[in-house]
């Protein structure tokens, strides 16, 4: 069975990107994957430092992660829009967990041969948009296949319903497309690995 991942960039409690994960979540226990909703905010991180990691290795919140990463096929992220561009928590994030710990560990172990799909929730009108193109280039850089379909949620503070649906029934479709392309993506890659 396909094994996903689901994350939000975003720490705060009534984050709307977590909303995002969590929908997006839903929709890929319907297509049939197991599926693991994570919150970053159990998973407290010191900013990276080249010295701190000589010093101490990585942090055991790091470790943890990665070994999530590790067992899991693929992962969404919905990652909010910081200054268009990557949230600071998330890019900090999954620099941690880029850094190998154990001896003759692959290089970038966490993302190599990993399938990757994308949302995003702003207040504003492109929805996070313009954070999605860097966080993309990034994850495509560290041997993630990143798969086409994307979503992002314009208006974010009023597009959810109570039960964490969403109100457009576009922006649904768009992003049920997205986690169909990550399920069988991922599905067809583990088949040809």
């Amino acid at each position: 069975m396909t094994k996903l991942l689901f994350l939000s960039g975003s720490a705060r409690k009534d984050s709307t990107n977590k909303k995002l994960a969590q929908l997006a979540a839903n929709i890929a226990e319907q297509e049939g994957a197991e599926v693991t909703y994570i919150d970053l905010k159990d998973f407290p991180m010191p900013i990276y430092d080249g010295d701190l990691e000589a010093e101490s290795g990585l942090p055991e919140k790091a470790i943890a992660l990665k070994e999530l990463f590790w067992a899991h096929d693929g992962f969404f992220i919905a990652a909010p829009e910081y200054n268009s561009s990557i949230a600071p928590l998330l890019k900090n994030t999954l620099d941690w967990i880029s850094r190998p710990h154990t001896e003759n560990e692959e290089s970038l172990s966490a993302y190599r041969n990993k399938v990757a799909a994308l949302g995003a929730v702003a207040p504003g009108a492109l929805g996070g948009l313009r954070g999605l193109v860097p966080l993309r280039m990034m994850l495509s850089n560290i041997m993630v296949h990143v798969v086409p379909a994307q979503v992002a949620v314009a208006s974010g503070f009023t597009a959810f319903e109570e039960d964490g649906t969403l109100k457009d029934e576009n922006l649904t479709k768009m992003l049920q497309n997205t986690i169909r392309q990550l399920v069988s993506t991922t599905q067809a890659l583990k088949q040809n690995s």
